[in-house]
């Protein structure tokens, strides 16, 4: 892992937005100060600050966040938990690579599964050319 400071769970409880100051979350074994994030978050401050102090991970991976938000988190990197704090899971989920040439295909289904402007554009795009073809054809 990156050479990032070593921040224990207990220290990243303290900062649980109790004393609307600070407020840090772990994703994938990683603390995140997301306290200036708070106003930016597009589904509103609460979303995150329900988590804050916390293990964020299963909340951010479900979701589904963009590509652009797991970049944009870098921002608000402070620093890792030891290895020892890092659930099983999330070591493994974060560390495993796809098999066999699959990565291919597990890059689709995110990006087809992400809730991105693409998603939008592309159905409307199809059926903007659809609509326009059978007019053309059809009058």
């Amino acid at each position: 892992m990156e050479d990032l400071r070593i921040i224990s769970l207990e220290e990243v409880s303290k900062h649980n937005f109790e004393d609307k100051k600070s407020c840090w979350i772990v994703i994938s074994g990683k603390v995140y100060d997301v306290t200036k994030f708070l106003n930016e978050h597009p589904g509103g401050e609460e979303v995150i600050t329900q988590l804050a102090g916390q293990d964020a991970t299963v909340g951010f991976l479900d979701v589904g966040h963009s590509k652009d938000a797991t970049e944009m988190a870098k921002e608000y990197l402070i620093g890792r938990l030891s290895e020892n704090e890092t659930p099983k899971e999330t070591q493994t989920k974060t560390s495993s690579k796809p098999e066999n040439g699959s990565g291919f295909v597990q890059q689709f289904i995110e990006i087809m599964t992400s809730p991105t402007w693409t998603n939008f554009l592309i159905p409307t795009t199809l059926g903007i050319i659809v609509y326009v073809v059978y007019k053309f054809l059809f009058n």
